[in-house]
């Protein structure tokens, strides 16, 4: 009777307030989140990779076995994209320089040992100048000029030596060639719009436009196997440095990759916006450097991984073709490092959590198309659950990310009929990557699967034939601009063989082609 009293006393606006509670959290549970997947196709993805540079890998890549765990077809994570830094200078005779001592020269063959892993497994290797030969600079310097030192003194390409720059990177292929290593892509400058203290130099949007317009056709295209050009790298991927670059129709016939990094701009601002004008124009969009958590003083959590695939999957949806993190071993990385004070789980050459997070994409969007989705959640920046598709052969596959503690049911509407299906699953309880199988008895276009808590999923569908698995090209296509592939998702300069051809509207065939 007490027991009842105590109740009867509970003011009401209480009890009404406790049973909302309840009923609320018993709805979040049972919440069914539908993605619908059309068949409006956007970028091919070239892949996914990390950088090979002094810090990660010192004396840089002399010990290979971060690449031997990371890169190619066969590695548990499957990157295919290299990103070394061309030094400063011509070759010399000193490997590793003191970092504060600019008058040292270090040369280009310590990178040379992954480079070439990284191209007998399939994989691109691109290269980018932190700065040009010091003597090449209104400093003097390769230092970006940012410091007392150097009497903060803006390190800038002097404009009586743009006719020295491409000459120079055609050394830097030069000697790369002859080491066994044909190098696919060179870009301008790492962040040019970024003052620093050690190697750097700075260029406006104008005076890239004018580098690139005048003296590019000097890169020895023919001779180095078609390398392409990649645009100056600004640091929140700022439009105004490509977007000047394709307005400009003899600049624009030069470079063949729009590029930058994310630091301080999510995915979708500035490189979305990037990436639209360079759409346009059939040109490649890659974000070349990001840590989503670098140089934390403990191991990244699994929010964090989480934070993590959500980039990955909007810079998918911005419209890049190429994503490649910043160093590849460090304790915030892909590979562990050994260092004592982030241990335990730091194993010095073991893979870390964010590897695996990475290889839901490397191993599985690389050569596919993206194709339209939308939700009954919203997408986008710090949103509790995003989601992307993808088209790859007979394959579509669906990436969902959740990071709410609840579990949910995902409706998943397909534009073709699937006959099987493979869950690939990554959550913080779980194991980092477990795979199960989807229970499709017959065709289906609708299937509902599980949507862990606080989780990375993709799910891969292999189409029905009967419904029509790779969209014929109409002949009104037949005119437009088409881009080639291999069977890996590498883009052909010269395709030969089995091939996957895109046509400029996101359409693609198998073809085999007969040099």
């Amino acid at each position: 009777m007490q027991q009842k009293f105590i109740t009867v006393l509970i003011p009401m606006r209480k009890i009404v307030t406790s049973i909302f509670v309840l009923f609320a959290a018993m709805v979040v549970h049972a919440a069914v989140i539908t993605v619908t997947v059309s068949d409006t196709r956007y970028q091919t993805i070239t892949g996914f990779g990390a950088a090979c540079c002094d810090g990660a890998m010192c004396p840089f890549g002399n010990d290979t076995q971060p690449v031997k765990l990371l890169y190619g077809p066969t590695s548990k994570i499957g990157l295919n994209i290299m990103r070394m830094e061309i030094s400063p200078n011509f070759i010399g005779d000193i490997v590793v320089p003191e970092w504060n001592n600019w008058d040292s020269p270090y040369d280009w063959k310590g990178s040379l040992p992954s480079a070439k892993i990284v191209k007998q497994r399939g994989g691109i290797v691109f290269g980018t100048p932190w700065s040009p030969p010091g003597d090449y600079k209104t400093n003097g310097t390769a230092q970006g000029g940012n410091s007392d030192d150097q009497g903060r003194k803006r390190g800038e390409l002097r404009q009586d030596c743009y006719e020295k720059f491409f000459p120079w990177l055609n050394t830097f292929l030069e000697y790369m060639k002859k080491n066994g290593v044909n190098v696919d892509a060179v870009s301008i400058q790492n962040e040019p719009d970024w003052w620093v203290d050690y190697s750097g130099c700075l260029y406006t949007p104008q005076q890239q436009l004018n580098l690139v317009k005048n003296y590019a056709h000097m890169l020895d295209r023919e001779k180095y196997n078609g390398v392409r050009l990649i645009s100056a790298e600004p640091l929140g991927f700022d439009p105004s440095y490509s977007n000047l670059l394709l307005r400009d129709e003899v600049a624009r016939d030069q470079i063949d990759i729009i590029a930058g990094h994310l630091y301080g701009h999510p995915p979708l601002g500035n490189m979305k916006s990037a990436a639209t004008l360079a759409a346009k124009y059939g040109k490649e969009v890659w974000m070349t450097e990001h840590s989503v958590t670098d140089n934390i003083d403990r191991l990244p959590n699994w929010h964090e991984q989480l934070i993590f695939a959500e980039e990955l999957n909007e810079c998918m949806l911005a419209g890049c073709t190429g994503y490649i993190y910043w160093y590849m071993r460090a304790h915030w990385a892909f590979v562990g490092t050994g260092e004592t004070k982030y241990n335990p789980g730091n194993t010095k050459n073991a893979l870390l959590p964010r590897a695996y997070v990475m290889s839901h994409f490397s191993k599985h969007v690389t050569g596919s198309t993206r194709l339209g989705t939308t939700s009954s959640v919203t997408t986008g920046t710090n949103s509790a659950f995003e989601t992307s598709a993808y088209i790859k052969g007979d394959s579509l596959i669906v990436m969902a990310i959740d990071t709410t503690k609840y579990a949910h049911d995902l409706k998943i509407k397909l534009p073709f009929k699937v006959k099987s299906g493979t869950h690939l699953l990554s959550t913080a309880n779980n194991s980092l990557l477990k795979e199960s199988q989807i229970d499709i008895s017959e065709p289906m276009d609708e299937i509902m699967v599980a949507l862990p808590a606080r989780s990375l999923n993709t799910y891969i569908f292999i189409i029905d034939q009967g419904s029509a698995a790779i969209k014929d090209i109409t002949p009104t296509e037949q005119s437009i601009a088409k881009t080639y592939y291999d069977m890996g998702g590498r883009r052909l300069n010269q395709p030969r063989g089995l091939c996957i051809e895109r046509g400029a509207n996101g359409s693609s065939r198998k073809v085999y082609i007969d040099n």
